[in-house]
């Protein structure tokens, strides 16, 4: 029964297909009427066909993207660094930026500091980041794994694996907990971080605001930010004497660990001891007369550690008064002839041609002197010639 009905259902649409092609005419049927053929309308003459113009595609040479970087007129193989300005007491007051400096450094690789007055931060709103052949680089930890695997540079390549492990962890202390300890003191102690440091907001910023003026609002905002953040990494909500004693555990686990070696793992640094003298030479190199615990923990009790930190620097930084004394980027690279001393040097010619001008003029002069009276003489003997002829007649 089913298959009857499907059939005759066929059937019918078949019977309307036909029936439709009867009215247009289609081929498949029977032609419709022809309608009466029309009278020939007059032959009128056609204007001329203009010839179509084959248009011919310009090929275009592919646009070259223009790099999506800040340093658009970047060298090749140059990184090119973006960090926080520098300050009298330190290179930089993130450890981040310190680290991937001092990485650059020890890896020997040519790098500038681009001095954007902190107005940049890459794509994922850090700093620093990098710049390397119209392409960027963010992330302390990825920069110096991307330019390491390009240029080979591997601190680590001499350390086994257990020695790996045991880096990975510390590092992982260091820059998870230890760091939180340190933003903590500067987000409850702004005044004592602007003071410690000698901070110039307004050079450092590259701005006209008075410097009270953006004290002030660092001291609001660092502050406010700051808290929210240690409170949201957990370190924030304990107290103030526990959170100290986190801080004095983590450098005396780092002490226990050098001992008395010159760095970590022997007798050069590796990726650990750049991390850790990032973020001790936070606490270390502060003013003094700034009272800091943590500092003062770290230099009677962890004496080693104060010596990991010179024994970089002295390797890194052989600049390090000089950059944080004129607060120069780039004190590493070799500076140009002043143009203070080019200007005496200009002045001297230019006197030199004026007095050779003078002597010029005075010869000028003196030579048409010489011929005015040599003239009057023969003058004057032409006319006494003339009265002597004159005479005798």
């Amino acid at each position: 029964m089913a298959w009857l009905g499907c059939h005759f259902l066929s059937q019918f649409r078949e019977s309307r297909r036909t029936r439709s092609y009867d009215k247009r005419g289609d081929q498949d049927g029977p032609a419709a009427p022809a309608e009466p053929e029309k009278a020939p309308e007059k032959e009128t003459k056609e204007a001329p066909k203009e010839e179509v113009k084959e248009e011919v595609k310009e090929t275009k040479e592919p646009v070259k993207e223009t790099p999506k970087v800040h340093k658009t007129d970047f060298e090749q193989d140059i990184v090119y660094l973006y960090q926080f300005s520098r300050t009298p007491f330190l290179p930089s007051l993130s450890p981040y930026c310190l680290k991937v400096e001092t990485w650059l450094r020890l890896a020997g690789l040519k790098y500038e500091n681009v001095d954007h007055k902190i107005k940049f931060r890459s794509k994922k709103g850090q700093l620093p980041f990098v710049e390397l052949n119209g392409e960027e680089i963010a992330d302390s930890a990825i920069i110096i794994k991307e330019l390491g695997a390009k240029f080979e540079k591997d601190l680590d390549k001499d350390l086994t694996n257990e020695q790996r492990t045991l880096s990975h962890a510390m590092i992982s202390m260091i820059e998870n907990h230890l760091f939180w300890v340190v933003i903590w003191w500067r987000s409850k102690n702004p005044d004592s971080m602007l003071k410690g440091y000698k901070l110039n907001l307004q050079q450092a910023m590259g701005t006209k605001i008075p410097n009270g003026i953006l004290n002030f609002i660092f001291k609001f905002s660092f502050s406010r930010k700051g808290s929210k953040k240690v409170k949201a990494q957990g370190i924030g909500v304990h107290k103030p004497e526990e959170i100290l004693e986190f801080g004095k555990n983590d450098l005396q686990v780092l002490s226990n660990l050098l001992d008395d070696k010159p760095f970590f793992f022997g007798d050069e640094p590796t990726n650990l001891d750049l991390v850790a003298f990032a973020n001790l030479a936070q606490i270390y190199f502060i003013d003094k007369e700034v009272d800091y615990a943590l500092r003062d923990f770290m230099s009677e009790s962890c004496a080693n550690l104060v010596g990991l930190v010179n024994r970089v620097k002295e390797r890194c930084y052989s600049d390090w008064d000089d950059m944080c004394t004129n607060l120069d980027l780039n004190s590493h690279l070799p500076k140009p002839p002043p143009k203070e001393e080019e200007k005496p040097k200009e002045e001297e010619t230019k006197k030199e041609e004026t007095k050779d001008e003078k002597e010029k003029d005075n010869k000028e002069k003196e030579e048409k002197e010489e011929k005015k009276e040599e003239e009057k003489d023969k003058a004057e003997n032409e006319k006494k010639d003339d009265a002597e002829n004159k005479e005798q007649k």
